[in-house]
Parts: structure tokens; sequence; C-alpha cells
């Protein structure tokens, strides 16, 4: 039996958001084919995410530089362990998510913040360099896009900055499900899309 976390980051009802939407379709797809695994559902703007403030911040240089957590160090650090340690335990992640301003929203930004942190999904040598420490777990990546942004363009930070982060902290299995373009042709369009995305679904389900 493996457990998927689906993490969700959109701030909108599930019926009005095309990635929740995409993603809804493989999570109901993905459960009839794998009844035994167990699907962990969690929207980043309706958790409590710890604030990687000054002294999380200083945890993380102190953890990076060798030297113990001060006792406000610790504390604040607890909760970014918690953060990972979830992460850490399930065996694939799905991850739904519109682009915002070109990029990802900014609760996303945070717990990607949080949770990608030295010790606990990377390390640092300073003769090997970085190494990812979350190993041998796929990923599905649902993105919602206004517009089209074929590979390589300048404009899309949404795509390329998951698929760096997630190959940051050790994963090789990156697949993706694309909804675009979702505004910037019209409704029809942005319907067919998703249409076709939703499609697509029971395929990636049967081999995730």
């Amino acid at each position: 039996m493996a457990t998927v976390l689906y993490l969700q980051a959109s701030p909108r009802k599930p019926q009005e958001s095309y990635s929740s939407r995409a993603a809804a379709a493989f999570i109901e797809a993905y459960r009839k084919l794998h009844p035994d695994d167990q699907v962990m559902t969690r929207n980043v703007f309706d958790s409590t995410l710890p604030e990687f403030n000054q002294a999380a911040a200083d945890g993380k240089y102190a953890i990076m530089h060798g030297k113990p957590h001060t006792p406000e160090q610790a504390a604040a650090w607890r909760g970014v362990e918690h953060e990972a340690a979830i992460f850490k335990a399930v065996d694939k992640v799905v991850l739904s998510a519109p682009m915002w301003n070109f990029g990802i929203p900014y609760r996303l930004k945070q717990y990607l913040d949080v949770m990608v942190q030295p010790t606990l999904t990377f390390s640092f040598d300073p003769v090997k360099g970085y190494e990812g420490l979350v190993k041998g777990k796929p990923v599905l990546l649902v993105l919602a896009r206004g517009g089209e942004y074929p590979t390589g363009s300048p404009v899309d930070f949404q795509l390329p900055y998951l698929k760096f982060i997630f190959q940051f902290i050790g994963f090789t299995d990156i697949r993706t499900l694309l909804v675009e373009p979702a505004l910037a042709s019209g409704p029809d369009v942005a319907a067919a899309k998703l249409a076709a995305a939703i499609q697509q679904a029971p395929t990636l389900a049967a081999t995730f």
C-alpha cells in the first residue's frame, strides 16, 4: 500500500479552479486503480504553515555552519522538521497549482521555503556540493496557465521552478499534466483544454 500526498495550491473553490479540476480527475482515477492506497489531501491555503522568521532562518544557518540551536531556534525549527517529516513519509506526491504572475502562488512558495532545508530534504558537502535527500518518489505537477508557454519560454517561472526545486531535493521522476491556455484564448478553448487534461488523467494514474 502506498501513500499519496495531494497538495493543492489554489484558494479558489475546486469547481472554479482548472488545476484542481484536472487534479481531481487524476485522483479519482488513481483511487479506482489503486484502491488500497491512501491519498492525503492538503490545501496550502487552508493549512497553518510555519513562519520562516528570523529564529527559523538563524536555525537554518546554524545547521549549515555546524552550530547548535539556541532554544528559540530549536522551537522554530520543530515546525520546519514537522513539515519535512510529513513530506518525506509519503510514497508519491501530486501537486496542483495555477500560474500566478508567471510563477507560483505565494502560499506554495512559503510551503516550499519551509520544507526545502539542509539535513532534512537536501545536504551539502564542500567537495560533493548539494545532494537531494528525498529519493525514489514520483511527483505529478498538475498546472493551469492562463496563456501558452512552450518549453524554454522566458516568462514561464512556474513549471521550470517547480521542476528545479523537486530535482534539487532528490526527485528524478517528475511528470506533468498541463491545462493551457486557461484564459488567453477564451472560455471555449479553456474548456476544451481542461477536457483534454481530464481525458489524460486515467492513463497517467495507471502508471503513477
